[in-house]
């Protein structure tokens, strides 16, 4: 089959980036997206031109690393599918394609199709985690967990922090993301202790970040990879209000005390 590829070329950060448009031939319909590249990649070396940028790794769907924007659409226009799973026989023959990177302001882009993502490692990095040293690995029957809520922990630790929620929502929102983060962790046994902290810290980060904001429009889940339910930010949402209720709870009952101190003494 014969594409068009029309991908944006950046050389820096710093210097503007434009379209460059690909002729392939014989493209074979069984190839990923990523090994389409390749092969045009080897073409332009072969050349003596510079290869396209992409980030990738696992090539299996796992390490989130791929990503970028085909049509318009996050990862391209299967649902639950990375680029790099993502087969060229679900194109046309003669089809162009529109290539380019994740569009948002908290994912500067490095080079080509490859964004800057460690705002998403700075959201973990504040609370996506559990601190306690627990020493060896527990027996299973210590900690019984049951199955629904095993299942809704197992769906929100699947995402794979690829971005694709960050670049399909309107508004650039990682909420999706950190909803997962925070809803995996939090409604198992073993996050519990910290959940209040991690959904103040995980949010106020998220805050912090160049993110806009959620109005729950769905775009991320429908483009989210391993589909994580909108649920999660709605977990999100209930931890965070809790944790900071119960916090000027706290603050009011060390605060109560001295007040009633300060008011004797006068």
């Amino acid at each position: 089959m014969k594409l068009k590829l029309k991908i944006w070329r950046q050389n820096t950060r710093k210097e503007p980036g434009t379209f460059i448009s690909y002729t392939m031939d014989n493209v074979d319909p069984e190839m990923s997206m990523l090994e389409c590249l390749d092969v045009l990649n080897e073409t332009l070396t072969e050349k003596g031109q510079e290869p396209v940028a992409f980030e990738h790794d696992c090539r299996e769907g796992i390490c989130g690393s791929c990503g970028f924007m085909i049509n318009g659409v996050a990862h391209g226009p299967e649902r639950a599918t990375t680029v790099c799973q993502l087969t060229m026989r679900h194109f046309k023959d003669g089809q162009e394609l529109v290539i380019e990177p994740w569009r948002a302001a908290a994912f500067p882009s490095i080079k080509d199709l490859i964004v800057d993502r460690r705002a998403f490692d700075h959201i973990i990095e504040s609370g996506g985690y559990i601190s306690v040293s627990t020493g060896q690995a527990p027996d299973g029957n210590t900690h019984l967990v049951g199955k629904e809520i095993a299942d809704r922990a197992m769906d929100a630790a699947a995402c794979i922090g690829c971005g694709a929620c960050v670049a399909a929502c309107p508004n650039a929102s990682a909420a999706l993301f950190t909803g997962a983060k925070i809803t995996h962790l939090g409604i198992l046994p073993q996050g519990k202790p910290e959940r209040d902290r991690r959904a103040l810290s995980m949010v106020a980060q998220m805050n912090a970040e160049p993110f806009g904001s959620c109005t729950n429009i769905g775009e991320c889940t429908a483009a989210c990879p391993k589909e994580i339910p909108l649920e999660v930010i709605a977990t999100m949402n209930r931890d965070y209000l809790y944790a900071s209720c119960s916090k000027r709870e706290d603050a009011a009952a060390t605060i109560a005390p001295v007040a009633e101190y300060s008011a004797n003494r006068r």
